[in-house]
């Protein structure tokens, strides 16, 4: 059979059903939290696109966009654009962290281990040797791998093949037990290895070890990603593009917001009775991954009663509570410009 045939017969037979993609978002589609954000240096955060965390160790400072410009078929990225130099860099890398629960058919710590491929499309104005690495956080285990980017300024499809792991099985929950990294700047503590071409016990020094460049050393550099797909097998197959609706729906099961967007986005009325609190459970759009953390920011319109308060939250619903006035008969609780409730379950 000719390698034609054969990858033919492997999409026909593995891969032409769904949901074949590990990641969430990896077309960029949902911001929840904002399409721009500036000033981030020396912290870890998610900013802007959703499920792609930030670790930025004081290696510059940077705009993140979810920017519109993309490779054909897509109509979003990720993006850094450098604005404070820093040519002393201490780690810069995006993560993206995935639940153990929904990756035990990758059979992770057993002889039957499989293979992954990661595909994506990069573009930045540095061109050189970058490292991405897929670890394993259950375990404290390893692999790594270098690409290229060969042209600047171009958009370019990488594509990398991870081997199995016949040692370390994942847990099978809710919590991070595989992440990937890609990494962007680092200094001595990181790079003084050798790249993990096979799984390995982690060592600092060669998560970026085949790392020749640092995006943030100069105020010209920027690097934009997306089309992320992580897929079992040896082939990268053409990206799993979801609806948006579908996408975000994903998002939420990890972060959402309500209020805020929009005038009366967030709304409630109801009846209070003498010397009592006016309060209601609100489902979430969808279960979350575990009880989420509750916020109330900014301020509410509203009418017969005080500005709410988050109380509680669990993986199906959250409180909020608003205080008593004295007064009885109809309330009501609208949002405006600025209030919100934010329920963080990331991982």
């Amino acid at each position: 059979m000719s390698k034609a045939a054969e990858l033919a017969a492997l999409i026909g037979s593995q891969t032409a059903q769904g949901n074949r993609n590990l990641i969430i978002n990896g077309a960029m589609q949902v911001a929840q939290r904002g399409t721009s954000s500036t000033g981030f240096v020396g912290a870890s955060a998610y900013l802007t696109v959703d499920r792609f965390k930030l670790e930025n160790g004081s290696s510059g400072t940077f705009t993140v966009t979810q920017a519109t410009d993309a490779p054909t078929g897509f109509a979003n990225s990720l993006k850094f654009d450098c604005t404070t130099a820093d040519s002393s860099p201490d780690y810069f890398l995006i993560v993206h962290r995935m639940e153990g629960q929904n990756l035990q058919h990758l059979q992770k710590g057993t002889s039957s281990a499989k293979k992954t491929t990661l595909s994506f499309h990069v573009k930045s104005n540095k061109t050189g040797t970058y490292q991405v690495n897929l670890r394993d956080v259950d375990n404290s285990r390893l692999i790594g791998a270098t690409y290229s980017i060969s042209s600047a300024n171009t958009w370019e499809k990488k594509i990398v093949t991870f081997a199995g792991d016949t040692s370390g099985v994942l847990g099978n929950d809710n919590g991070n037990s595989l992440s990937l990294e890609w990494w962007l700047a680092s200094g001595s503590t990181y790079n003084s290895g050798a790249v993990p071409t096979a799984w390995e016990a982690i060592a600092n020094g060669d998560r970026a070890a085949g790392l020749n460049v640092a995006i943030g050393a100069s105020t010209d550099d920027e690097f934009l990603i997306t089309g992320v797909q992580l897929e079992v097998g040896e082939q990268a197959t053409p990206f799993e593009h979801l609806s948006f609706g579908d996408e975000l729906a994903r998002c939420q099961r990890y972060y959402y917001e309500t209020g805020a967007t929009a005038a009366n986005d967030f709304a409630q009325k109801g009846y209070q009775a003498a010397s009592q609190y006016a309060s209601n459970t609100l489902p979430h759009p969808t279960s979350m991954r575990s009880a989420p953390t509750l916020t109330k920011s900014g301020t509410f319109s509203v009418s017969g009663i005080g500005q709410p308060t988050a109380v509680a939250a669990s993986v199906t619903n959250f409180v909020w509570q608003a205080q008593k006035d004295g007064n009885t008969g109809v309330w009501g609780i609208f949002s405006n410009s600025s209030g919100k409730f934010t329920l963080d379950a990331e991982l």
